[in-house]
């Protein structure tokens, strides 16, 4: 999978993909507002006296949509790879929008010129609208495929990836001293947070719906309060309470020591945040924990997962926090140059 993606231009694939999808959508909705007004069975084919040959509407719509989207992919696709010429690629997505904006528009012509007819052996195609539409379908892809930036272009999601590898070339170091990792409580938890909450809300709901809604979302969130994102790394301690609501900031300079732990969230007053005088605890369930002591010698507390994880991230905060303190301490007079 990874070579596939790197063969290809993964925006003109999702561009060839998706057009002829939304296309292929647009003229069926189209097609289901106009049908009050289509005979039944509809014309597909036509000659100097009218309708010639006949289908039911879904099969008109079905087929015509199919079209759409087999006729696009067909040649837009052909502007995805890499390996194709840059003049090349240009050509076929020009190509690829044109031709699927054509079929569209011939099938809408055919619509239209049954629109308020109710025999389609009197229709004839709407000529109007196929000059329109083939018009405007030659006069975008050629717009297209100037516009098309078939060169690869360079991004800042490639300028982060560069810093990141920048930094790890100056510093191998670096990717043992960061952890992140999730938390959350036991599943039986979360089973009784249902129970007990969709079970009164639905016989509340009976009377007050609004209520019963009201419930389920406290329910909600009380439930992802029971999540916590964990990142350690060079720059400290770092906890988020339902992964985006940062509660816990503790500089690496400023973690005395940390050691793995099975505590109990009752002694730290319960789950979730927690802060008691000089205590604080991000715990989500009783277990595996991380206790950290900081320099002001206040202690906190956070949930490690598992005993494994516990033990990294323990491992990773003394790590980081001997670095900053080593990095913090001024040099001693027998570190200077001669």
């Amino acid at each position: 999978m990874g070579k596939f993606l790197e063969s290809v231009d993964i925006k003109a694939l999702r561009f060839a993909i998706g057009f002829p999808l939304l296309l292929a959508t647009g003229f069926a909705v189209c097609a289901v507002l106009l049908r009050p007004d289509l005979p039944d069975p509809l014309a597909v084919r036509w000659d100097d006296g009218g309708g010639t040959a006949f289908a039911p509407f879904p099969v008109y719509v079905g087929v015509g949509s199919a079209m759409i989207v087999v006729a696009g992919w067909l040649v837009l696709l052909q502007a995805a790879p890499l390996s194709r010429p840059t003049v090349m690629r240009r050509i076929m997505m020009g190509a690829g929008l044109t031709v699927s904006l054509f079929v569209t528009s011939v099938l809408a012509a055919g619509l239209v010129g049954q629109a308020g007819i109710t025999d389609a052996r009197d229709s004839e195609v709407d000529l109007i609208v196929l000059a329109m539409g083939s018009g405007a379908a030659l006069s975008l892809g050629v717009i297209i495929g100037f516009v098309f930036k078939a060169d690869q272009q360079w991004t800042p999601e490639d300028d982060r990836a560069l810093q990141q590898a920048l930094e790890l070339e100056l510093d191998p170091e670096l990717a043992t001293d960061s952890i992140r990792l999730w938390v959350h409580a036991r599943s039986s938890v979360f089973v009784m947070i249902g129970v007990a909450s969709l079970f009164p809300a639905s016989l509340i709901s009976i009377a007050v719906p609004w209520l019963g809604a009201l419930l389920v979302a406290a329910a909600i969130i009380g439930a992802a309060f029971l999540f916590a994102r964990v990142t350690a790394d060079r720059s400290g301690l770092r906890v988020f309470v339902a992964g985006i609501l940062r509660v816990v900031d503790v500089p690496a300079e400023a973690i005395s020591a940390a050691a793995p732990a099975d505590v109990r969230a009752a002694d730290y007053g319960g789950w979730g945040y927690r802060h008691h005088g000089g205590t604080a605890a991000v715990l989500v369930s009783s277990g595996p924990a991380v206790v950290v002591r900081k320099t002001d010698g206040h202690r906190l507390a956070v949930s490690g997962g598992n005993s494994d994880s516990a033990a990294r991230l323990a491992e990773v905060l003394t790590r980081v926090a001997a670095r900053a303190r080593r990095e913090g301490r001024p040099p001693s007079p027998g570190d200077g140059g001669a």
